[in-house]
């Protein structure tokens, strides 16, 4: 393999050669070499890391709030600009808590609605109640389809388990464990902080930092020896705050530029792009 396509990060107490500026990594680069002896723990997103449910959640955001910007337009006379389950949820709810999102998502069309509670029925027009629609949308399909997860993702946790790292799982999602346990891998992670632990523990959601110092704390182990797995914008400004040792951006969108102006020291395509020292 070329020398030019294997990257060294982390390299610790001076082993090897040191690591480069991650934002001078060309895009196609074939791996990066990741040493892990100084990083005791591993801080993993689920959405679009471990789990391939992005796309269904796009698609069930766009059911959702299609309908209601139907209705919306048709009380208030404004025409029908329905929802993109690509950029629309890209841009403005991807990694965040649900409520999050649709808060974000109806702001950039101009619209305000009450935020509601968390028990709103899910026809109810408020934040809570479109959240709570598009939960039940989402627990559903998972009932039907089952989860499909990355596969170079799971085999990397196992290599890391191997050599005794520290697994937590940091998600938004108030499904976290139910979605893990259908997937099989609930018994991975040493640590959960998901959107129902943060709720729990009143932390803000990502771009916060809370979820991701909440889970280095229940590890033991310092934010600042810790690496960070994520896919979104959201998250890396959250990893890159809470002052994570290292970040990993996977970039399943197109958003190589984005995730490294954010926070990210390195993009991969996919983490069967590692390969651990």
């Amino acid at each position: 393999m070329p020398m030019a396509a294997i990257r060294n990060i982390g390299d610790p107490g001076g082993a090897g050669p040191a690591a480069p500026d991650p934002r001078e990594n060309p895009p196609g680069a074939e791996h990066v070499l990741l040493r892990v002896g100084q990083y005791p723990a591993m801080l993993f997103d689920m959405d679009g890391v471990i789990t391939r449910s992005a796309q269904d959640h796009g698609v069930l955001w766009k059911t959702v709030f299609d309908d209601f910007l139907r209705r919306f337009g048709e009380r208030h006379n404004l025409p029908f600009r329905p929802f993109d389950a690509v950029a629309d949820y890209h841009d403005y709810v991807d990694g965040k808590p649900r409520y999050d999102g649709v808060l974000s998502f109806l702001a950039s069309r101009g619209i305000v609605v009450p935020f509601g509670e968390p028990t709103d029925d899910d026809d109810t027009e408020t934040c809570c109640g479109l959240g709570n629609r598009k939960n039940r949308l989402f627990l559903q399909l998972m009932e039907r389809t089952g989860v499909a997860v990355f596969e170079s993702t799971v085999t990397l946790i196992r290599a890391l388990k191997d050599r005794d790292r520290k697994i937590a799982v940091v998600s938004a999602s108030k499904n976290a464990e139910a979605v893990l346990r259908a997937a099989g891998l609930y018994e991975l992670f040493d640590v959960m902080v998901s959107g129902r632990e943060a709720a729990a523990l009143s932390l803000a959601g990502k771009p916060a930092p809370d979820t991701y110092l909440k889970a280095a704390e229940l590890l033991d182990v310092p934010i600042d020896r810790s690496v960070v797995f994520e896919d979104s914008v959201t998250g890396v400004q959250a990893a890159r705050t809470a002052g994570a040792g290292f970040v990993i951006g996977v970039d399943r969108a197109d958003d190589r530029t984005a995730l490294l102006w954010n926070g990210a020291d390195v993009v991969v395509a996919d983490l069967g792009e590692l390969i651990l020292a």
